[in-house]
């Protein structure tokens, strides 16, 4: 297997493709390998990232009208956009996801869902083996048990998939913070999104913003 390295390894917003696949009620109530706060969370923060930097990001669920509809903290960033209810258990084996990813002309292909060790490495591996450049949210994602989890990732970076969070993904896709047309709407996700660091950043900016006292 070759490895990933150099600077065309890294993730570009222009080249990239998100697929988050049943981010929905049933998986989320036997999700045990993180805090389900955290993921629901991240996965919101993943796709506020994607649409901050134009990034195509296709919404799959697996029968919806049983397992419930993808979390509103997610479709609610893409209003009106259609979700693709399948009955594959495999995102990768329904020929309107795929064809929705296709049409989009890029293979960078970005993958998070629930669960990890069913949902989200079925596609993942299918895809590697296709030649596309598959990358998985693992923060974004979730098992059924932490084993599952780290088992299904252990699995798929054997297949050749490449394992990253949410926050190094965003900050992949900014690489330099003068790019400003971005910057600005990342720092909002960061904000509400990133926990300790943003916090952090309103602080400084308090900071930046107290008058210095004046001299006795």
């Amino acid at each position: 297997m070759a490895f990933r390295n150099g600077l065309d390894s890294l993730l570009r917003p222009e080249d990239s493709v998100l697929v988050l696949i049943d981010h929905q009620p049933y998986q989320l109530t036997n999700l045990n390998s993180h805090d389900p706060h955290m993921v629901v969370n991240n996965t919101a923060a993943l796709a506020k990232s994607a649409k901050v930097f134009g990034v195509p990001t296709i919404l799959t669920s697996v029968i919806a009208e049983r397992g419930g509809v993808i979390f509103p903290q997610v479709t609610d960033v893409f209003p009106g956009q259609e979700v693709i209810d399948r009955t594959f258990i495999n995102t990768w084996e329904d020929p309107k996801a795929v064809d929705a990813v296709k049409a989009t002309g890029r293979k960078q292909l970005i993958i998070a869902g629930l669960w990890t060790e069913i949902c989200v490495a079925m596609p993942a591996i299918q895809a590697a083996g296709e030649g596309w450049d598959v990358t998985v949210v693992t923060d974004a994602s979730g098992g059924t048990s932490v084993e599952a989890h780290e088992i299904a990732i252990q699995r798929m970076a054997r297949a050749g998939v490449n394992m990253m969070t949410w926050l190094a993904l965003a900050a992949e896709w900014q690489r330099d913070w003068a790019r400003l047309d971005t910057a600005i709407g990342l720092t909002e996700v960061l904000k509400q999104h990133a926990a300790g660091s943003g916090i952090a950043y309103l602080w400084e900016q308090q900071l930046l913003n107290t008058p210095v006292p004046a001299a006795g």
